[in-house]
């Protein structure tokens, strides 16, 4: 039976910038793949770049959401989700449920897949989509530290990808897409204003939920930045891979600190760097390659005839690429998208992972042991491997098909803990460390958001389907 007893040990001192950089990079990875290479170019190239303010309001929401996560983890030393079944034990059950049917949809790197197969020839990508699921298994088994694995492979793909993708943004556009990208930040497009005619509220919804991380994916920082040391997660152990001979102690609860002038001021030190962390990189980074992104499709696809289907205005941004800078850098393009969107799925992966074996063994409390943490990810992390083969397998859909279905689901999952995070960071955490009346207000309205947001893309879906 596991305790969930929060003994006392002494807040740690903050750490310099430089060695806190990592978890956001992460976080920004879960983004890439799906709502930035995909979902917001798709949509610019179909419907102009007058709907782009909303691909930053949506990132800017998740600092915001992510943020009141690692408040929680970095006075706790423990999960958000720990918190949450402080709070309301039942609640694991759903956290199950929405972490892992959302995500076992391989759209992400069925997109990967498909565009490696148009490189090489293949016909059929699902069989290479299946190879790539088996790849991610084998990648995340091997390492020696989850963390450290994932983090290493985020950076090096962010440091390829973003330079190259500015040097193509602003090597091919003309004054007219400029024009259009800045209008479109004030919601101005072309013979709309805001949300064009036309457009599907579940594509639109998906793309706002996938700026940035998404659903539950989002409680992932809760990990990251425990098994980075942020504050009181200096304390606690991290997931080793499954063929290290080394483990290390796993350990579901947290701890408490003395409240007093020292622990305020360290607070205080850890809460500036981590805000100024997650927003350099999460939300300027990732609104910059949002942005970059989108308007990469437009000036290169948007004035083409007829709306693009699934992920084929990939190909012809290739194409045009290629007329105007040279066949290296068209398929260079397609070369980072499609290892973009593999990272992608191999981060969410190891996320969903976490979630689900640490949620498992907290709902099985009684039963289940901490130790059983790392054996029981596996089982979870091959459990979806399994899964996403057998979806490639039968052909159940297209790669767009398959992002727009996750991500309505998600979206309501985000609309759910972003409420939740928000009632247990005011009742679980002393009051002297709690949100601001500011932040409160604005966690507040972003669950409001979703929430109408969310609800009303399911009722519309709901409708065309009676």
């Amino acid at each position: 039976m596991i305790s969930f007893k929060q003994p006392q040990k002494t807040f740690p001192k903050a750490i310099s910038f430089s060695k806190i950089l990592g978890p956001s990079i992460i976080l920004l990875g879960l983004g890439l793949g799906s709502g930035e290479v995909i979902l917001w170019p798709y949509l610019t190239s179909n419907f102009g770049m007058g709907i782009i303010w909303a691909a930053v309001v949506g990132i800017l929401f998740q600092f915001f959401i992510n943020m009141e996560i690692e408040r929680y983890s970095l006075l706790r030393g423990e999960s958000i989700i720990v918190g949450y079944y402080r709070k309301f034990k039942h609640i694991t059950i759903w956290l199950l449920l929405s972490t892992f049917i959302p995500w076992i949809w391989p759209g992400i790197v069925g997109a990967s897949a498909k565009i490696f197969a148009s490189m090489f020839s293949i016909k059929e990508f699902n069989y290479l989509g299946i190879c790539l699921l088996l790849l991610i298994g084998v990648i995340l088994s091997a390492g020696k530290v989850l963390y450290k694995t994932i983090e290493r492979f985020q950076t090096i793909l962010i440091l390829i990808s973003i330079p190259t993708i500015i040097f193509l943004s602003f090597y091919l556009a003309d004054s007219k897409d400029y024009e259009s990208l800045f209008k479109g930040l004030i919601g101005q497009g072309e013979n709309y204003y805001l949300i064009p005619a036309g457009i599907s509220m579940a594509t639109l919804l998906s793309a706002f939920a996938y700026s940035g991380a998404a659903g539950n994916l989002n409680l992932a920082q809760s990990y990251y930045i425990r098994e980075k040391g942020y504050g009181m997660g200096k304390y606690v152990g991290r997931i080793t891979g499954l063929f290290n001979s080394h483990t290390e102690k796993v350990s579901i609860s947290g701890y408490t600190f003395p409240i007093n002038k020292e622990s305020k001021k360290e607070f205080h030190k850890w809460w500036k760097i981590v805000n100024i962390e997650h927003f350099l990189v999460f939300f300027l980074l990732g609104a910059s390659t949002i942005i970059l992104l989108a308007f990469l499709s437009y000036s290169t696809t948007h004035n083409l005839n007829g709306q693009f289907k699934d992920i084929d205005f990939l190909f012809f941004e290739s194409k045009a690429i290629t007329n105007k800078a040279g066949s290296f850098f068209g398929t260079l393009f397609l070369l980072i998208c499609a290892f973009t969107l593999f990272g992608t799925q191999l981060t969410v992966m190891d996320a969903t992972s976490r979630i689900l074996s640490e949620t498992t063994v907290i709902t099985f409390n009684k039963k289940l042991k901490e130790t059983q943490i790392p054996s029981i990810y596996y089982i979870f992390l091959w459990l979806q491997i399994f899964a996403g083969i057998i979806i490639f397998y039968i052909n159940f859909g297209q790669p767009l098909q398959l992002l727009i279905i996750a991500a309505v689901l998600n979206a309501f999952a985000m609309f759910v803990h972003t409420g939740l995070s928000l009632w247990t960071n005011l009742t679980l955490i002393e009051k002297e460390f709690r949100p601001s009346f500011f932040r409160m207000i604005l966690l507040f309205l972003i669950f409001i958001t979703y929430g109408i947001f969310s609800c009303y893309t399911i009722y519309i879906e709901i409708l065309k389907l009676i």
